[in-house]
């Protein structure tokens, strides 16, 4: 073949140079375009916002009868010499051991025309008398319908004439990171002030079980508590709840409690004047990758059943063992997830759950009962049949050797516990690096019962022969059990 060299004429050149000029301009035009686009999206005040929605927030006066101290704590060490002329001189000068007065502050927002107010339950918490001033100056006493401990929300009213300005809970679950959100309170006790950032984080979680915190970098600081956090609509997405600092000042790390969590939380208060959430009666942990391993499940995912105490669960067929995949229709991602979704429904509604079990799954049917009187029951014994041993064996790190009636006594376990007991724990194996200590009780191996040495032996070469990597414990601290997976190698 024989190449040939392409000639191009003036009259196409001067087309393609035309062409590249059209096509710069249009990129120019889409960067203009693009640039006042991202300037739209920050507003240009957030006044008309803050007008809008300020008659509704309010500022949270709490009083506190406090007992005065009987001793001088604190000034001089206990059986000091001068004990005494320290007492008599704090008697004198605070009129013997009257109570005293303590005032706190903290901020909230109206929800109902009728006076329905959501705060922090930390900022009323023991309170004796609660004033709410409004941002018009008016001043009326509170009183509590209901509080919520566990996501730190309280629910409180006020009598009135007139209808109050008040604002409405939005969709927390569209709240995206980076979009805008406005801070309202009286921090500082400095009255009515405004902050403005965005969405930095969501799903953030501090301590609580039901924790779903929005994470801002809106200015928040003492006396923020309780106070709303809006998104640009006016809505209230959040309830401001901490901030994270090194020096009790605002560094950009505010969390609200987001308000779809709120929502729910008081509207039982309002019907009930406490929380009413479902309770499925198990107690789980994480699925870990060689947790996964040692049971066959393909995927890590769902939460783990280590105990099943009476309840709805156990009434189901829930056992020990079982990972939780599934719960009224929902996949189970972790049990953080499981534990919310399951708070969140009905209490006595009857839902299907999926488990994996013994290499298949299985789907249940458990009628929730409800939380709050769960934990106020006292958690049933565990059973099993006795079985002592007095031999000791050494096996994957542990000494270990069955539990006796001497041993229950001494270290104050049930009568009726059996498994076989860790004497010892080797500090350079795997067992010590997972948490496994002396004392432990080892109740279940390949989620079968173990109660003695040869049990333990034959799940081991039954894990072996079956080719797992791995042998999940059910271990038994305190009462409180948790699943250990093991290596077998070596």
């Amino acid at each position: 073949m024989h190449s040939q060299a392409l000639a191009i004429s003036p009259q196409y050149g001067r087309a393609a140079t035309h062409a590249r000029a059209l096509w710069l301009g249009l990129l120019a035009t889409l960067f203009v375009l693009a640039q006042a686009a991202i300037a739209l999206a920050a507003p240009d005040s957030f006044a008309p916002l803050a007008e809008k929605v300020s008659p509704a927030v309010v500022n949270i006066t709490t009083t506190t009868l406090v007992e005065r101290r009987t001793a001088p704590q604190g000034i001089v060490p206990e059986g000091s010499p001068f004990e005494d002329f320290f007492r008599d001189f704090q008697d004198r000068n605070d009129n013997g051991n009257r109570p005293r007065r303590s005032n706190a502050l903290g901020s909230g927002f109206v929800i109902s025309e009728d006076g329905y107010v959501v705060t922090n339950n930390h900022v009323i918490d023991g309170a004796d008398e609660i004033s709410i001033e409004f941002f018009s100056g008016e001043e009326l006493p509170a009183e509590v319908v209901g509080t919520d401990p566990n996501t730190d929300i309280a629910l409180l009213k006020v009598k009135t004439n007139a209808p109050l300005p008040f604002v409405s809970f939005g969709d927390s679950d569209n709240a995206r990171v980076g979009d805008w959100v406005m801070a309202m309170g009286n921090p500082l006790g400095q009255g009515f002030s405004v902050s403005a950032g965005i969405v930095s984080a969501r799903n953030r979680a501090l301590s609580g079980t039901y924790d779903d915190y929005i994470q801002t970098d809106a200015a928040i600081n003492r006396g923020n508590s309780g106070g709303p956090l809006f998104n640009m609509d006016g809505e209230v997405v959040g309830v401001n709840t901490a901030i994270l600092s090194p020096n009790g000042g605002s560094i950009g790390i505010g969390f609200s409690m987001a308000s779809n969590v709120v929502g729910r939380v008081v509207d039982q208060l309002k019907e009930f004047g406490e929380t009413r959430r479902g309770w499925l009666g198990v107690r789980i942990q994480d699925v870990t990758d060689d947790v996964a391993e040692a049971i066959g499940l393909d995927k890590v995912a769902g939460a783990l059943v280590t105990d099943v105490p009476e309840g709805p669960s156990k009434e189901a067929g829930l056992k020990a063992g079982d990972v939780i995949l599934s719960f009224d229709g929902v996949d189970v991602k972790d049990t953080r997830a499981l534990v919310r979704q399951v708070g969140n429904t009905t209490v006595g509604k009857t839902v299907r759950v999926l488990v994996f079990r013994d290499g298949r799954t299985e789907t249940l049917k458990v009628t929730l009962g409800r939380r709050e009187e769960a934990e106020r029951a006292v958690p049933a014994a565990m059973g099993g049949d006795e079985k002592p041993g007095v031999t000791e064996k050494e096996v994957l790190g542990l000494t270990l050797t069955p539990l006796t009636d001497e041993m229950r006594s001494e270290m104050g376990l049930s009568d009726d516990l059996e498994g076989l007991i860790v004497l010892n724990v080797d500090e350079s194996t795997q067992a010590f690096e997972k948490g496994l200590r002396a004392g432990d009780v080892i109740t279940e191996a390949g989620q079968q019962k173990v109660t003695s040495l040869s049990d333990l032996s034959d799940r081991i070469d039954g894990a072996k022969e079956a080719g797992r990597k791995s042998l999940l414990l059910l271990v038994r601290r305190g009462g409180e059990p948790r699943f250990v997976a093991l290596g077998l190698d070596g």
